[in-house]
Order: structure tokens, then C-alpha cells, then sequence
């Protein structure tokens, strides 16, 4: 049974996959282009027309918080429009439905391993050289897929009952676009919000990756007690979110 589940999750992984990039001329290589360009914009806006000179390397830093961000946002709006895109597989195949949106936030690891590789290829280049910390970088991404992947699982639920929370995806991954310190640094933001901040497990990762490949040294200890404590704690509740929910699946398929 568990080697069907296996199967199952690893072929919609791949079809997700493989279905993003039909009929596109470029390919994988979007996955690439797309974090470029905007890591290319800011690096403009904040360097030559706003140009902020207390803050070096600003291509890194920046390129620190889109890669994260990046795979958060597209990872949440997948995973939360799953179900009902699967809406055949969930009225006619057995099977635990939990895999799907899961398989959805699966697939966009491939793209965000790709962009991590880009990120790595940039650090290099500005001149940081690969050391022991980097051991933690496997462990924050993992933290950020178990976070989204707890999310997906809750709003991939309630919108089979309620369509407008696609929308509500959408809307609510601009207003992160700002509320996460993508393009500035966290000590431009006051202090007394420095805690909720740092409850964000988006943040979390951001935070770490700078202090892991710009200051070459380990996150502190408090982020990595919050950040493994969140996200573990919104997969529970996705998985139990789903559990709920999913008996009725089929009725508002």
C-alpha cells in the first residue's frame, strides 16, 4: 500500500512538473529567468535610483529573499488550487487526497532547488567562500517546504467549499511581498515588531540564508527553535485541517 502511495505522489510530482512548462519555448530555464529579473529591478531601484549605500552586495542580499519568497508564493497558490484541479482523481481514484496538495508543493522543489543553485552560484561569485554553515542550509529549506506544504494542505481544503480562497492566496502573497524583508534588511523594521516577524517561518529562512551565505556563521538558536516549532505545528494542522474537511470533497467537486 505504501509503495502504491509512493507511486502516486511521485508521478503527480512529475506531471505537475512537466505540465508547468508545456508548450514553453524556454523551457526550465524560466525558473532561472524569473528570480534574474527581479533580482536585476531591485538591485536598480535600490542601488541607483534609491540607492541605499550602507547596505553592500545588494544583488546577494536581495537574491537571499526572492528565492525563499519566490517558492513560498507560487508553492502556496499551487498547492492551495490542487483538489480541484484533480477533481477526477479525488471522485474516482482511492486513495489519501492529502497526497495531492502535498505533491503539488513537491513539485516546486525541483524549481527551487534550481534557483538555490542559482543563489549558491551567485554567493560564490560575489566572493563567499563555501564553509561549515552551509551545512544549515539543508535544514531551513526543509523547514519552509514542511511550512507551505502545511498551508497548502488547509486552503487546498477550504476552497473545494469556498472558491474564493485562491483569491485570498493571491491577494495575501502581494501583501507578503512587502511584509517580508525581501529587499530591505530586518533591522529597518521597529523593534516591537521584530517578534512577529520572526514568527513567520518565510522570514525565518530569509533571515537565515543571509546570516548563513553573506555572514558565513550559524543562525542563532532562536530561529532555529522558532522556525522548526512553526512550521511543524502548521503542517499538524494542515494535515488535521484536511482530515476534517475532506469527507465532503466530493459533493462540491
Amino acid at each position: 500500500m505504501g509503495r502504491n502511495y509512493s507511486f502516486l505522489l511521485t508521478n503527480l510530482v512529475l506531471k505537475d512538473f512537466k505540465v508547468r512548462y508545456r508548450n514553453m519555448s524556454l523551457g526550465i530555464f524560466w525558473s532561472l529567468l524569473n528570480p534574474l529579473v527581479m533580482m536585476g529591478v531591485l538591485t536598480l531601484v535600490f542601488t541607483r535610483i534609491f540607492p541605499n549605500y550602507s547596505m553592500s552586495e545588494f544583488a546577494v542580499f536581495v537574491l537571499c529573499g526572492l528565492v525563499p519568497f519566490n517558492f513560498f508564493s507560487i508553492a502556496w497558490a499551487s498547492g492551495t488550487t490542487s483538489v480541484i484541479e484533480n477533481s477526477a482523481l479525488v471522485k474516482r481514484v482511492r486513495c489519501p487526497r492529502e497526497v495531492i496538495p502535498v505533491a503539488s508543493v513537491l513539485a516546486n522543489c525541483l524549481h527551487f532547488v534550481i534557483q538555490i543553485a542559482l543563489l549558491i552560484c551567485f554567493t560564490v561569485l560575489f566572493g563567499h567562500h563555501v564553509n561549515r554553515h552551509w551545512l544549515w542550509l539543508p535544514l531551513v529549506f526543509l523547514m519552509e517546504v514542511a511550512f507551505v506544504c502545511g498551508l497548502a494542505l488547509i486552503t487546498s481544503a477550504l476552497n473545494v467549499y469556498f472558491r474564493d480562497v485562491r483569491y485570498v492566496v493571491e491577494s495575501l502573497n502581494v501583501v507578503l511581498f512587502w511584509l517580508v524583508p525581501i529587499w530591505y534588511a530586518l533591522d529597518k523594521v521597529p523593534v516591537a515588531y521584530h517578534f512577529l516577524y520572526q514568527l513567520n517561518p518565510v522570514t525565518a529562512v530569509i533571515l537565515a540564508c543571509r546570516r548563513i551565505l553573506i555572514e558565513s556563521s550559524a543562525p542563532p538558536p532562536t530561529l532555529l527553535v522558532k522556525l522548526p516549532l512553526v512550521s511543524f505545528f502548521v503542517l499538524l494542522m494542515g494535515f488535521l485541517v484536511f482530515r476534517w474537511l475532506k469527507p465532503r470533497f466530493a459533493d462540491y467537486l
